[in-house]
């Protein structure tokens, strides 16, 4: 298992990939998603689910591969989903805890920020006053030390 997924994620963050993108595809290693599967299954959910500006994509990622390494198939089992959706506030939590929210438009206050369809050119000026490769960087910390203090159940 890669134990900087952090590193990983902050480089496919800066290669162009979204901020859902480079979290989740950080990960493949301990999914067993192939890195085109996991940029496909996670590109609907950058700039806080297709720049809607809700849930920060790199929460959303983590989620994702929580569900991947710790998620329920069974539709009767209210103990294992009570479970799952108890370790989904956690993780949120955890990020909520550095930076105050796990939404989008509110972790990105103060910056003249849209929810067009459209995505910013990502320039030098870009990644200077976007503060997302923090929350990339967050994101990927918050999950490698939760792997750390609960080996994943349904890892590859």
């Amino acid at each position: 298992m890669n134990t900087d997924h952090a590193e990983k994620a902050c480089d496919l963050f800066a290669e162009g990939r979204s901020c859902a993108q480079a979290v989740f595809a950080a990960f493949t290693d301990v999914t067993g998603l192939d890195e085109k599967t996991a940029l496909l299954l996670s590109s609907s959910f950058g700039g806080g689910m297709g720049r809607m500006r809700e849930v920060c994509g790199a929460c959303s990622a983590i989620f994702m591969a929580a569900g991947l390494l710790y998620g329920y198939t069974s539709t009767d089992d209210i103990k294992e989903k009570s479970e799952h959706y108890a370790r989904i506030q956690e993780l949120a939590a955890r990020f909520r805890e550095k930076h105050g929210t796990i939404i989008c438009r509110e972790l990105l206050k103060g910056l003249n920020v849209d929810s067009s369809p459209m995505p910013e050119a990502r320039t030098a000026k870009y990644y200077k006053v976007r503060p997302c490769i923090r929350f990339v960087n967050t994101a990927a910390e918050i999950l490698d030390q939760y792997m750390k203090e609960n080996p994943p159940l349904n890892s590859k």
